[in-house]
């Protein structure tokens, strides 16, 4: 995948260093891959990628379009930590079905797969499909500034620990997960008709979210859950919601 920008974490500091600042426990990781997002101190989202711990180094596994904000970041939280950030020329190949040698099983839902890190690149499936049919936000499209990634189902998706301890934005995430139900997130959605990605999904006059990930008759939505309906629209589409996870 070119959209895919894959940076290594080596020194004696690696593990501690990014356990303090995302929102998986990345500690426990024991060879294998994680998903984990980095939040603004007001519990915000930043970015989300995969982490793969590799014995000598680690490897953050972000979207190309982030890695240069991700890249300063760590280095602005790095101070004096036995830690190098480097960007490095792997890519990662993904697929469904059985595994390649080396390849790590998607953290985030077992229908999207697996993933390799290595010289190969290339997708083997419709991924938008995939994330529609299990509700999986993607990088720039549901996850923007200013997300709140409970809201986006990080929960649902193993990408945060409310065990692990302190991180960048936990105080934030854990009053949320704690302390309130949530009215708005991720769901997904039928679609009659003609709408994309961008529309804003009506009941009558007052609006109830937006249309994400459009693929076929289907689609991820971001909604305000009080306002959902039987009669929505959105474009020129009738709109009703399909599943809205737990």
């Amino acid at each position: 995948m070119t959209d895919r920008t894959i940076l290594s974490l080596t020194g004696s500091d690696r593990v501690s260093f990014l356990q303090g600042l995302v929102s998986n426990d990345v500690s426990k990781l024991n060879g294998g891959i994680a998903y984990a997002a980095l939040l603004t101190p007001q519990g915000k989202y930043l970015a989300d990628f995969f982490v793969v711990d590799r014995g000598d180094d680690l490897l953050i596994d972000v979207a190309a379009s982030l890695a240069p904000m991700l890249f300063q970041r760590l280095s602005m939280y790095k101070l004096r930590s036995d830690v190098a950030i480097a960007e490095t020329d792997l890519r990662v190949k993904r697929g469904v079905g059985p595994a390649p040698d080396g390849a790590h099983a998607d953290p985030r839902h077992a229908g999207l797969g697996w993933r390799l890190y290595g010289d190969e690149q290339g997708e083997a499936a419709d991924f938008d499909a995939l994330r529609v049919e299990h509700i999986v936000p993607e990088t720039g499209i549901e996850l923007k500034p200013d997300a709140f990634i409970l809201e986006q189902g990080f929960e649902r998706l193993n990408g945060v620990d409310f065990r692990k301890g302190c991180y960048v934005g936990q105080e934030v995430t854990a009053r949320m997960k704690h302390k309130t139900e949530l009215r708005k997130g991720i769901a997904r959605v039928r679609i009659e008709g003609t709408a994309q990605t961008g529309d804003t999904i009506l009941y009558g006059e007052k609006e109830v979210g937006t249309l994400q990930t459009v693929s076929g008759d289907r689609a991820i939505a971001y909604l305000r859950f009080d306002r959902v309906s039987d009669e929505m629209t959105a474009g020129q589409a009738r709109v009703w919601l399909d599943h809205r996870p737990e």
